[in-house]
């Protein structure tokens, strides 16, 4: 979890690959309504949240009673958000947080295309950000090998 440009999907995906699990990324859930909207400028309220973390929650249980580890890259920036997430899973996530300065993160996004959520945007995800309690905190300056090894450790993985 973690605002825009932090390199949640990098990580998650490396972490599917290397756990030969089932990557699932958020952004891919949101409507096309609330990417129109983020597009033009407009960040998200908790209305809109709301059917994106909803559909979201009933993609993790569909896989919930698999053997397959799942890998999801998701905002989640607020408490009520990671509780809507989980709710009515058999079994809490592991939450691994990529914390970054505004500035580090703003560069990395002035740099990538092609996606829906403008920089402009940013200040907002960092304004509503609520910083989990019970989390793996990773520092998203950290290359991704390193991000890879902290977040196998701390899930029980290894360094294959």
């Amino acid at each position: 979890m973690g605002v825009s440009g932090c390199g949640k999907s990098t990580l998650a995906r490396a972490l599917a690959e290397k756990f030969s699990g089932i990557y699932l990324e958020g952004d891919d859930f949101h409507s096309a309504a609330n990417k129109e909207k983020m597009s033009a400028g407009i960040p998200l309220d908790d209305q809109d949240r709301s059917s994106w973390l909803a559909s979201l929650n009933t993609e993790l249980k569909k896989h919930a009673n698999g053997e397959t580890p799942v890998f999801l890259a998701g905002s989640a920036l607020k408490r009520t958000y990671r509780d809507q997430l989980t709710g009515g899973l058999p079994a809490p996530l592991t939450v691994i947080y990529l914390k970054g300065s505004f500035e580090l993160i703003r560069s990395r996004l002035a740099s990538r295309s092609g996606h829906f959520m403008p920089p402009a945007l940013l200040q907002s995800q960092f304004d509503i950000l609520e910083e989990p309690e019970a989390a793996l905190v990773l520092d998203v300056s950290t290359p991704l090998a390193g991000l890879v090894r902290q977040a196998c450790s701390f899930i029980g993985g290894n360094d294959r």
